[in-house]
């Protein structure tokens, strides 16, 4: 390959490689099959080759609608040999306007669907008139009978690939051979609580920059097999699964596909256990749900079984330590038990995740330390990594024999990373402030909105908003601990800005003079609610009850809680902003946000930090189940 390769370079290179290594398993009638790397390839060909026949050209942005499957990969390969700008789409988007949004932002002319989700696309199309063609996926699940005249088959591009491969191969190499490293092949959206997501350009470079750095810290084995449960909408499936797998000769394997996202997911363990996989991918909502059907099934057996789990449990917890000490501190005679636990209890654990499970790698939201020292015991470390789409989206990652729990990992290479204060100043080893990263794996900005842009990447610097510190000890490894700017992260890694709601709440309701959404990789959205308590008093009163009762301040906590709900859908400002990132607790907090307490500046901006430092107490009682009730003693406390 060259110094710099593209995609194409990159599966050019690696289908030659390894032409006869399965890349691509998924069940098909009831039955697993393969579809080796020269497979992909020519697939890959007549999709790209059926696309330029239907008139695509270079630079033409492309959307992509569906589940995690084969024809995702094949077409979106297909795409980028005919030269276009692949736009992934979530299939998690919930409303309409969300996705006519992203293809007319992205300006795509072509959108890709599977049968499953034609439905969506047909319905917001009337909105979307630079649209020329919906090319529908082969699905069994779906009846194709009535085509609209702008959809065609996917079948029908192939065979029109094959027709122009025999007459115009040439201009098809000639296609794809143009393309340079510094051509766009994504444009990613982040996920935002305003109308207007940003739109992440990912060059050819960034991700095969990406794959060579990954392989700096982790490494698979040949013919290794990797189950994607994750979305392949986003590019860490990309890097860490697709690409990643295709340069070490491995195959990558998908869940089947149910009637709804619930019947798919239910097929998960059914995959595991047919597909034998070597490593997964996973974030933390995956891996606790994995932990809790471990524990269920021990806890089935019961009795000795149970007790002797747990004692093997504890005894390599201790021996493990931290990892990178394993067998330290007068630990070491523990290794003899260890290995017979191993044997008698754990290795029946890891058949039910078909016996060959080597690791998980956890992207997206920070991993607890006690769910990696729970898998690492069992023999199947869960470790942690990090990164964002704008990086490509790997920064750093725990691997095997390479590992500090409570870190995210070694640094990748070659990439320059620094932490700096709120001024922009390098802050010394060990100390706190943003994780800055300079790379070819940074992104080439933000399409169409060049301030944000600016404003992220800084003479070559990308600037996280991620807050973290380099390890004193091992300096090639990464912490991070929360935000450095107000972004939210959920625990499946998604983040977001809270301001607009925030902002929105305070502005349009009457008894809420302030609010700071909070949600650091926790199960839900909670809000902080600072009450306008004269305006929720003199409201009680008029309703004939005294604000000091019981009965009053449950009134005033009704009327905050019905401005929070008329977010939601079928409230009077349901869709201004996405339900999954919209409160699910209220806390009322019991003094104002000002100058002297430091929960503001001087500028009057709320100093998020300082509230949630001060609040801390509370923010963890929100995420009880008594804490939830927003009737709960602490907020009528509060409304005394």
């Amino acid at each position: 390959m060259t110094q710099k390769p593209t995609i194409i370079d990159f599966v050019e290179h690696y289908s030659a490689k390894f032409p006869d290594h399965p890349y691509i398993r998924e069940k098909v009638d009831g039955k697993w099959k393969e579809i080796t790397q020269r497979q992909t390839r020519e697939e890959a060909y007549r999709i790209g080759a059926g696309l330029m026949s239907l008139g695509l050209k270079k630079g033409d942005k492309i959307a992509l609608l569906s589940e995690s499957r084969a024809m995702w990969v094949l077409s979106e390969l297909g795409a980028l040999y005919a030269g276009a700008v692949d736009v992934p789409l979530s299939v998690n988007l919930g409303e309409s306007k969300d996705l006519v949004f992203r293809i007319n932002h992205s300006e795509s002319k072509w959108i890709l669907v599977s049968g499953n989700h034609l439905p969506r696309i047909r319905a917001v199309l009337p909105d979307c008139p630079n649209v020329e063609k919906v090319i529908v996926f082969d699905d069994t699940a779906f009846d194709y009978e009535k085509l609209d005249p702008k959809e065609i088959r996917i079948s029908e591009i192939q065979k029109m690939g094959d027709e122009f491969l025999k007459a115009h191969r040439a201009e098809f190499e000639a296609r794809y051979k143009s393309i340079g490293p510094d051509d766009y092949a994504n444009i990613s959206y982040t996920s935002g609580t305003t109308a207007d997501p940003k739109g992440i350009l990912l060059t050819h470079r960034n991700y095969t920059a990406n794959v060579e750095q990954g392989a700096s810290v982790i490494s698979i084995q040949e013919y290794g097999v990797m189950l994607i449960i994750l979305p392949l909408d986003h590019c860490f499936a990309h890097v860490a699964g697709m690409y990643t797998m295709m340069s070490y000769g491995g195959s990558i394997a998908f869940v089947p596909i149910g009637k709804n996202a619930l019947a798919t997911l239910k097929n998960i363990p059914s995959a595991i256990s047919e597909t034998r996989p070597h490593v997964m991918l996973s974030v933390p909502a995956l891996a606790r749900n994995f932990k809790k059907n471990i524990e269920g099934a021990i806890k089935k057996k019961g009795g000795f079984t149970e007790k002797l789990f747990y004692f093997a449990l504890d005894n390599a917890i201790k021996y493990n330590k931290e990892y990178y000490n394993r067998g330290t501190g007068g630990t070491f005679w523990r290794k003899p038990l260890v290995n017979l636990f191993d044997k008698l209890v754990f290795s029946k654990v890891r058949e039910s995740f078909g016996g060959r499970m080597q690791f998980f790698v956890g992207g997206g939201a920070l991993l607890d330390i006690e769910l990696q020292r729970f898998f690492c015991a069992v023999g199947m470390p869960m470790f942690q990594g990090y990164g964002l789409t704008e990086a490509t989206p790997i920064i750093c990652s725990n691997s095997m024999g390479h590992a500090r729990f409570g870190s995210s990992g070694r640094i990748v290479k070659p990439m320059d990373c620094v932490i700096l204060d709120a001024e922009g100043k390098e802050v010394p080893i060990g100390e706190k402030g943003e994780i800055v990263i300079r790379g070819e794996n940074v992104m080439a900005g933000y399409w169409k909105n060049p301030k944000a842009t600016a404003d992220t990447v800084v003479d070559g610097w990308l600037h996280t908003g991620d807050m973290g510190y380099i390890c004193k000890e091992d300096t090639d490894f990464l912490y991070v601990v929360g935000r450095f700017k107000s972004l939210l992260i959920s625990s499946d890694g998604e983040k977001y800005s809270p301001e607009g709601f925030e902002d929105n709440l305070t502005e349009t309701s009457k008894w809420v003079n302030a609010c700071v959404l909070h949600n650091n990789q926790d199960p839900y959205c909670v809000a902080l609610v600072v009450p306008d308590k004269k305006a929720l008093q003199e409201e009680t009163s008029k309703h004939g009850m005294d604000p000091a009762s019981e009965e009053g301040r449950r009134f005033m906590l009704k009327l905050i809680e019905a401005d929070v709900n008329s977010y939601k859908k079928g409230g009077k400002h349901g869709g201004m902003f996405p339900d999954r990132w919209l409160p699910s607790a209220i806390g009322i907090c019991d003094q104002e946000f000002t100058i002297a307490n430091k929960m503001m500046n001087s500028t009057m901006k709320i100093v998020r930090g300082k509230v949630e430092e001060h609040y801390d107490e509370l923010l963890k009682y929100l995420y009880t189940t008594e804490g939830k009730d927003i009737f709960n003693a602490r907020n009528l406390e509060a409304l005394k």
